[in-house]
């Protein structure tokens, strides 16, 4: 019966010459091949200072990356960390921006690099017609995403080694273009008027500047999106966090110094020309280095844009799949491929977000949008380290931020400061940012606020099924059922030692106090009692519970969690009137929200008349968890089992033998013999109910707790319940819940399947 929720976890792969060029291969790129020149008309010559501040800033959120990254080894980073240290829709919150602000950062790299082939394909005379509002530039933004999310599917050995590939290849560019610069600048007569004045716009625009670029900064973070992937991450987390900003922040400074000090622009500054040409505007300050100076930028472009998104697709896609494995988004995020072991998933809904962002927004306002998402993601991790020093003293820290708290408060004051700062640049930024977490809060409380509950109570269960901890609940109300219910009870609880918990609810009305009655006490002790003397016979340890709720159901979901219920039991008649089926309905549907396996008992049994317990057979969880439970009750009531099996005259001789192969390997691992009778009928229901009349009880699997199939709907499982002359027991496997438009929206099927 003990079924277990497998987690997926990522081989490690990653040494720290990987980690470090999976950050510097996600920061350089937007920062200087396609966000340089759009800085540099925002900030002027101050472009030095921007970059300088915007390191500073990075290194403050640097140090809690490191920190936290050298205790946390899980797939998620800053999304994880938060999800621990502070509430719950915190956690998601964070995760649900970490994930659009990665899938937004790949859009601009998209976009960049779109910029940069475009120019590559006019020096080969290839002009690429644009369709409509889409640009050549968007539509080869939009084709390069598609690429590389590919890549990451294929997995991550392909992935690290394009990565580390480009990254290497785009850092010698870059100092072949420094290096030229350098000369070039030595060459001029006045090298300082280029940087005269030095603050245009005065401190206004270094801020902007410093907003609108620090996505430049934040590829450290990819580091611990990668955690379960690298090796000995507690020393290399940190040491490639800084490593990646010692190599990047360097590469930026000089970058700025030579592209404003090398340019010829006539009567425009030389930062209102870099403005001009926005993403390109390197390209056009190599060309005058040396002959060939702009298509090597062009090529530097291309591949740093190609670097940049295959590390945030990768990242992004991480976010996405923690969430999944986590439960706060559908479970299919957190699904990985057979064959690739990738979550590919997430990549696809991560696509989706990065094509759409590329083809709906201009450069600007998508690079806006991330910096302010990566701000304020940034601003919650370093609350949260503060948090988990106190909450957590027991983590294995490999390192330990320096002069703390105060360098993470005044790292929290200064994101949260160029936040708010970016508004004067892009409303429309804000506006998307705001949108998206208002999104994302709905989809909390509608949504994932249940599932990660439900998540974390069904991992409980399960840490107790490992433990050995057994524990089944059997609501009693019916004098008629008290005996077979707890003679099933005890056949399970004989099986795996479980303790047994009857359970009485109480029910008072809507706006009265939650008081016991003793009338009710003396009803609930009477069943106890004739219950007892079903175990009496085992000596099965048991003990009762009365529970007072205002409504039935209630109560007997908050008994199965407090008391970290396995198992339930529970009673209902076969022959439902419309408003018995309407009650009984209801109450079946919140108890399918408890994170344990559940048996329906329709009718009641008298344990000394069973001989042989009929299971009609469709392949599914449900009917397994029935083959699991047959040789229990088949030992307890020392009875035979059997099998019947129903072919349509139309199915395959393949298709049956594979069915009955599947059926009998079953049996075989749970140990029992059972007789299996197969029917070649059309007529299902009726080879079912036929069967039924030699047998004197139905075991099958079923899903209780469709309201509107119980109530509208005749399912076959109903039919054969309600038709056949013997109790039927219908079992149900624990699944996570789906959410109720689903259920509105997809069509009646068999129980179970």
């Amino acid at each position: 019966m003990k079924k277990f929720d497998t987690e997926v976890h990522l081989s490690r792969e990653m040494g720290l010459m990987d980690a470090t060029l999976i950050g510097v291969g996600a920061m350089i790129g937007a920062g200087i091949f396609v966000l340089t020149g759009i800085a540099a008309g925002v900030a002027g010559p101050a472009l030095i200072i921007t970059f300088t501040l915007n390191g500073l800033v990075a290194l403050m959120t640097a140090f809690s990356y490191a920190e936290l990254g050298s205790c946390f080894h899980d797939a998620g980073g800053g999304y994880l960390w938060v999800k621990e240290g502070l509430p719950k829709w915190n956690g998601f919150i964070s995760g649900w921006m970490s994930w659009f602000a990665h899938a937004v950062a790949c859009s601009l790299y998209a976009l960049g690099f779109g910029a940069y082939f475009d120019l590559v394909l006019r020096e080969f005379n290839i002009i690429m017609p644009a369709w409509g509002f889409f640009s050549p530039q968007k539509i080869l933004a939009a084709i390069t995403a598609v690429v590389f999310a590919y890549v990451n599917f294929r997995g991550a050995s392909e992935t690290g080694k394009v990565g580390n590939f480009v990254t290497i290849a785009k850092i010698v560019i870059l100092f072949i273009f420094i290096g030229f610069g350098i000369n070039v600048m030595f060459g001029e007569t006045d090298v300082f008027a280029a940087f005269t004045p030095f603050m245009p716009n005065g401190w206004d625009g270094v801020f902007k500047a410093m907003g609108l670029t620090f996505i430049a900064f934040q590829g450290f973070e990819v580091i611990s999106q990668c955690s379960e992937e690298i090796k000995n991450p507690k020393k290399n987390i940190p040491r490639a966090v800084f490593l990646s900003l010692i190599i990047v922040i360097p590469i930026y400074l000089l970058i700025a110094v030579v592209s404003l000090g090398t340019v010829q622009s006539g009567n425009m500054t030389p930062w209102d020309y870099l403005a001009s040409h926005k993403e390109t505007a390197l390209v056009q300050v190599a060309a005058r280095f040396f002959v060939g100076g702009g298509i090597m930028l062009l090529i530097g472009g291309v591949i740093s844009t190609m670097s940049a998104l295959n590390a945030t697709v990768y990242s992004s896609s991480r976010v996405a799949f923690a969430m999944g494995r986590d439960r706060n988004f559908p479970s299919i995020f957190g699904k990985v491929h057979k064959k690739n072991f990738t979550p590919h998933y997430s990549i696809i809904f991560s696509l989706i977000i990065v094509v759409t962002m590329a083809l709906s927004l201009p450069i600007e306002d998508v690079a806006s949008a991330a910096d302010i998402m990566f701000l304020l993601l940034f601003m919650q991790v370093n609350i949260t380290l503060i948090r988990l020093r106190k909450k957590r003293p027991d983590l294995d820290r490999g390192f330990f931020v320096p002069l703390f708290p105060y360098v993470t408060i005044v790292g929290i004051l200064f994101l949260l400061f160029l936040a708010g700062y970016m508004f004067s640049y892009s409303p429309t930024a804000w506006i998307v940012t705001v949108v998206w977490v208002a999104v994302g809060l709905f989809v909390y409380k509608y949504y994932a606020a249940d599932r990660e509950v439900q998540h974390i109570r069904k991992t409980r269960t399960l840490n107790d099924l490992e433990s050995k901890i057994y524990r089944v609940l059997v609501p009693l109300a019916n004098q008629k059922s008290v005996v077979g219910l707890a003679s099933i009870a005890n056949a399970l609880a004989k099986k795996n030692s479980a303790e047994i918990i009857l359970l009485n609810v109480n029910e008072v009305k809507e706006g009265v106090p939650l008081v016991s009655k003793e009338d009710e006490n003396d009803r609930a002790n009477s069943l106890f009692q004739n219950a007892e003397s079903v175990f009496s016979k085992t000596g099965t340890p048991f003990r009762s519970v009365i529970n007072v709720a205002h409504r039935i159901s209630q109560g007997i979901v908050d008994t199965a969690i407090e008391n970290e219920c396995n198992f339930i039991i529970v009673g209902r008649e076969k022959h439902l009137s419309f408003f018995e089926r309407y009650f009984s309905s209801i109450i079946d549907s919140v108890i399918a929200k408890a994170p344990c396996e559940l048996a329906i008992l329709h009718g009641h049994i008298e344990p000394e008349k069973i001989k042989t317990i009929l299971i009609p057979y469709n392949h599914n969880i449900h009917t397994n968890l029935a083959i699991e439970i047959a040789p229990i009750l088949a030992d307890y009531f020392e009875c035979k089992v059997k099998f019947v099996m129903v072919f349509e005259p139309n199915l395959s001789k393949e298709d049956r033998i594979k069915h009955e192969t599947k059926l009998k390997e079953l049996i075989a691992e749970n140990g029992f013999e059972a007789e299996i009778k197969l029917i070649h009928d059309e007529d299902i229901l009726s080879s079912v109910v036929n069967e039924s009349q030699t047998a004197d009880l139905i075991l099958m699997g079923g899903r209780s707790g469709d309201m509107f199939e119980l109530l509208l709907g005749r399912s076959l499982t109903q039919e054969i319940t309600e038709q056949s002359g013997c109790p039927v027991i219908w079992v149900k496997e624990y699944e996570e819940r789906e959410s109720f438009w689903k259920l509105l929206m997809k069509p009646i099927k068999e129980p179970g399947e």
